[in-house]
Protein backbone atom coordinates (compact mmCIF):
# COMPACT_ATOMS: atom_id res chain seq x y z
CA UNK A 1 0.00 0.00 0.00
CA UNK A 2 1.63 3.38 -1.01
CA UNK A 3 2.05 5.53 1.54
CA UNK A 4 1.51 8.84 0.08
CA UNK A 5 -1.92 9.37 -2.79
CA UNK A 6 -0.97 10.37 -5.94
CA UNK A 7 -2.05 14.47 -5.92
CA UNK A 8 -4.56 15.92 -8.27
CA UNK A 9 -4.20 19.25 -9.17
CA UNK A 10 -7.28 21.67 -10.41
CA UNK A 11 -6.84 25.62 -11.18
CA UNK A 12 -10.57 26.97 -10.13
CA UNK A 13 -11.66 29.79 -12.61
CA UNK A 14 -15.27 31.62 -13.06
CA UNK A 15 -15.51 29.55 -16.06
CA UNK A 16 -14.78 26.08 -14.53
CA UNK A 17 -17.29 26.50 -11.89
CA UNK A 18 -19.72 27.83 -14.46
CA UNK A 19 -19.09 24.84 -16.29
CA UNK A 20 -19.57 22.34 -13.54
CA UNK A 21 -23.05 24.22 -12.12
CA UNK A 22 -23.82 23.71 -15.84
CA UNK A 23 -23.04 19.94 -15.62
CA UNK A 24 -24.78 19.49 -12.11
CA UNK A 25 -27.32 22.04 -12.29
CA UNK A 26 -26.13 23.66 -9.47
CA UNK A 27 -26.99 27.55 -9.53
CA UNK A 28 -26.53 28.51 -6.58
CA UNK A 29 -26.23 32.30 -6.37
CA UNK A 30 -22.89 31.63 -4.29
CA UNK A 31 -21.26 30.09 -7.12
CA UNK A 32 -22.40 31.56 -9.98
CA UNK A 33 -23.72 35.14 -8.95
CA UNK A 34 -20.83 38.14 -8.79
CA UNK A 35 -23.04 40.72 -6.91
CA UNK A 36 -25.29 38.55 -4.68
CA UNK A 37 -22.07 35.96 -3.73
CA UNK A 38 -19.81 39.79 -2.43
CA UNK A 39 -23.07 40.75 -0.58
CA UNK A 40 -23.30 37.40 1.20
CA UNK A 41 -20.96 36.11 4.39
CA UNK A 42 -18.69 34.47 1.99
CA UNK A 43 -17.76 37.74 0.70
CA UNK A 44 -16.98 36.77 -3.13
CA UNK A 45 -17.54 33.28 -5.38
CA UNK A 46 -16.77 30.51 -3.98
CA UNK A 47 -16.41 27.41 -5.60
CA UNK A 48 -18.66 24.16 -5.39
CA UNK A 49 -17.51 22.21 -2.52
CA UNK A 50 -18.26 19.00 -5.07
CA UNK A 51 -15.87 20.08 -7.23
CA UNK A 52 -13.18 19.71 -4.63
CA UNK A 53 -13.89 16.54 -3.59
CA UNK A 54 -13.90 14.98 -6.46
CA UNK A 55 -9.61 15.92 -6.33
CA UNK A 56 -9.56 13.48 -3.46
CA UNK A 57 -11.49 10.55 -5.32
CA UNK A 58 -8.99 11.32 -8.02
CA UNK A 59 -5.95 11.09 -5.91
CA UNK A 60 -7.83 7.58 -4.81
CA UNK A 61 -8.31 6.19 -8.25
CA UNK A 62 -4.49 7.36 -9.27
CA UNK A 63 -3.16 5.27 -6.72
CA UNK A 64 -5.26 2.43 -5.46
CA UNK A 65 -6.78 2.01 -9.29
CA UNK A 66 -10.42 2.20 -10.19
CA UNK A 67 -11.53 -1.73 -8.46
CA UNK A 68 -10.51 0.19 -5.07
CA UNK A 69 -13.27 3.31 -4.99
CA UNK A 70 -15.98 1.34 -4.13
CA UNK A 71 -14.89 -0.15 -1.11
CA UNK A 72 -13.63 3.38 0.10
CA UNK A 73 -15.56 5.18 2.71
CA UNK A 74 -14.69 8.39 2.87
CA UNK A 75 -15.57 11.09 5.38
CA UNK A 76 -14.58 14.67 5.28
CA UNK A 77 -15.43 18.61 6.19
CA UNK A 78 -14.92 21.28 4.56
CA UNK A 79 -12.24 23.74 6.31
CA UNK A 80 -12.66 26.85 4.07
CA UNK A 81 -14.33 28.20 0.48
CA UNK A 82 -12.23 27.24 -2.62
CA UNK A 83 -11.83 30.70 -4.11
CA UNK A 84 -11.89 31.84 -7.95
CA UNK A 85 -8.24 31.77 -8.80
CA UNK A 86 -7.23 29.05 -6.63
CA UNK A 87 -5.12 26.11 -7.45
CA UNK A 88 -6.13 23.19 -5.44
CA UNK A 89 -4.47 19.91 -4.89
CA UNK A 90 -6.66 16.55 -3.51
CA UNK A 91 -4.16 13.63 -2.13
CA UNK A 92 -3.16 12.19 1.63
CA UNK A 93 -1.05 9.56 3.67
CA UNK A 94 -1.31 6.38 5.21
CA UNK A 95 -1.87 6.23 8.39
CA UNK A 96 0.57 4.05 10.26
CA UNK A 97 -0.85 0.87 11.64
CA UNK A 98 -4.68 1.63 10.54
CA UNK A 99 -6.26 -1.70 10.17
CA UNK A 100 -8.42 -1.38 8.05
CA UNK A 101 -5.80 1.04 5.77
CA UNK A 102 -6.73 4.24 6.39
CA UNK A 103 -5.70 7.61 4.36
CA UNK A 104 -5.90 10.51 6.08
CA UNK A 105 -6.57 12.98 2.92
CA UNK A 106 -7.30 16.49 2.39
CA UNK A 107 -7.34 19.05 -0.90
CA UNK A 108 -5.26 22.23 -0.26
CA UNK A 109 -5.08 25.61 -1.48
CA UNK A 110 -1.71 27.27 -3.43
CA UNK A 111 -1.15 28.65 -0.17
CA UNK A 112 -0.63 25.16 1.79
CA UNK A 113 -3.68 25.60 3.31
CA UNK A 114 -6.37 23.17 4.25
CA UNK A 115 -9.56 23.73 2.13
CA UNK A 116 -10.90 19.83 3.16
CA UNK A 117 -10.28 17.29 5.74
CA UNK A 118 -11.00 13.99 6.10
CA UNK A 119 -10.44 10.23 6.44
CA UNK A 120 -10.46 7.80 3.64
CA UNK A 121 -10.82 3.90 4.62
CA UNK A 122 -10.49 0.97 2.45
CA UNK A 123 -12.42 -2.28 3.22
CA UNK A 124 -11.57 -5.45 2.66
CA UNK A 125 -12.12 -7.09 -0.57
CA UNK A 126 -15.44 -8.24 -1.07
CA UNK A 127 -16.85 -5.58 1.41
CA UNK A 128 -18.90 -2.42 0.13
CA UNK A 129 -17.86 0.86 1.34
Amino acid sequence: MQAQLTPSTKHVDFDTIMKYAAVTNDYNPIHVDKEFAAKSPMGGIIAHGTMSVALIWQALKNTLGVQALNRIHLEIRFVQPVRIDDDVTGGGELRAGSEPPAYDVWVRNAKGQDVIKGTATLKPAGASA
